[in-house]
């Protein structure tokens, strides 16, 4: 149930105001712009809030800003420290930069190398990056223990009310930007901080609009605590979509968030994927995979927005080009394209040949092929992984490889087997 409104902090309209005034001349002022090809497949009127155009290139910029350049002096000299997967560092550190302060900040040991070269560019001398830990709670822990050893000042990327009022101003400015109603409005959730933030200054002038708050659906903390009725960590998390896979949400920012979205929705990665490449191919629009979280949603709602004015935050494009052939193949394996099998080969001559002759399609396409046993020559079994032009030839092909005797096993269910292999 939602909690009472006098017991948990909300942004004010003044604070919010003042945090815009603040930002003036450090964040951009994104477009809100109509996406014809969306508009016209979902029936709807769709316009994107562009935060992906931010010098620091998401949002993050905002709430950043707000909460240091809040500090006094005496916090300066104590340096300011904070925790990051990538984009809310770019944004202590591009901070760091204009007010001069010294700055340190522990990033996930796999964060992408173009986000790490981005903080160390925005930071320039002013900042040392420590990469830390598997995930941004590995790295939240250090930075926390650096705090307490060095006497730091710690800028939460998500949990915290100056970073939320930061965060806020996205809404004022798509509230500022549109003379039509707004029905719906989808936005990314990892810690929270966004949601919360727009989402408050959404009920206070747009109380009519439904919003949707949308997570991975290897991350869904927002979801799972809802549900709970308590602010609640997952035990585990898929990291892909690392700007919103976060084990647990800010208690702020959940309080906030359960008494101001609609609902909250999961979405999978590899949709998330099959979004990235549409949107570059298509649109020319670079996104991250938690930029392009509010995106892939659409389609679970395709009756709900029928003819309806629907805005989406792409809240960031800080995506590493090295990471492109994974998100292809988990788009591929999302919409049914890939597949992967044991293939069992009769110990006979020309089992091979046969295989690609008489199991595999007109079409079909052959793009991983290991033999499990390394001596085995057109003997044994081997993985295959097999690309399909149409998601209907699945079937087929299924039962051309079982009738004559090359099933052995489909493992794109076996994660743990499918990753250890390919």
């Amino acid at each position: 149930m939602p909690t009472d409104s006098a017991t948990y902090f909300k942004p004010t309209l003044d604070n919010v105001k003042a945090a815009a005034k603040k930002l003036e001349g450090v964040s951009t002022l994104t477009p809100l712009t109509k996406n014809l090809r969306l508009s016209k497949h979902y029936q709807a009127n769709i316009s994107f809030k562009r935060e992906d155009l931010q010098l620091v290139r998401s949002y993050k910029i905002r709430g950043a800003y707000n909460k240091i350049s809040s500090l006094t002096e005496d916090d300066f000299t104590k340096g300011i420290v904070c925790a990051s997967a990538g984009n809310h560092a770019q944004g202590v550190a591009y901070s760091c930069q204009l007010l001069k302060v010294k700055g340190t900040i522990f990033m996930p040991a796999p964060t992408p190398k173009q986000k790490v070269e981005q903080v160390a560019m925005f930071g320039d001398e002013f900042v040392d990056i420590i990469l830390v830990g598997d995930t941004f709670d590995d790295s939240y822990n250090e930075a926390l223990h650096f705090c307490e050893e060095k006497g730091g000042i710690f800028i939460h990327p998500f949990d915290d009310e100056k970073v939320i009022e930061g965060q806020a101003t996205v809404g004022l400015e798509i509230l500022n930007q549109t003379i039509k109603p707004i029905d719906y409005l989808f936005l990314p959730v990892g810690g929270g901080g966004l949601s919360a933030g727009v989402s408050s200054v959404f009920k206070l002038l747009s109380p009519q609009t439904k919003i949707i708050g949308v997570e991975p659906e290897g991350a869904p903390a927002m979801k799972n605590s809802i549900e709970k009725g308590k602010n609640t960590q997952l035990s585990h998390i898929e990291k892909f979509v690392d700007g919103a896979a976060v084990k647990k949400v800010g208690d702020l920012n959940f309080e906030i968030c359960r008494n101001n979205l609609e609902e909250v929705v999961t979405v999978a990665e590899g949709k998330v994927c099959e979004i990235i490449l549409e949107m570059y191919n298509k649109d020319a629009i670079v996104v991250e995979p938690a930029g392009a979280l509010s995106i892939a949603v659409l389609e679970q709602y395709t009756e709900a927005i029928s003819g309806k004015n629907i805005v989406c935050i792409i809240s960031g494009s800080n995506n590493d080009i090295t990471r492109t052939e994974e998100i292809k193949e988990r788009a591929l394996l999302h919409k049914g394209l890939k597949h992967y099998f044991i293939v069992n080969f009769p110990q006979r001559a020309g089992a091979l040949k046969q295989f690609v002759v008489e199991v595999l399609g007109a079409t079909d396409d052959i793009t991983h092929f290991e033999y499990t046993k390394k001596n085995s020559r057109e003997k044994g079994s081997a993985v295959v992984g097999i690309e399909l032009k149409h998601k209907d030839d699945y079937k087929p092909l299924l039962q051309r490889m079982k009738f004559l005797g090359f099933y052995g096993d489909y493992i794109n269910n076996n994660h743990e087997l499918l990753d250890i292999l390919t």
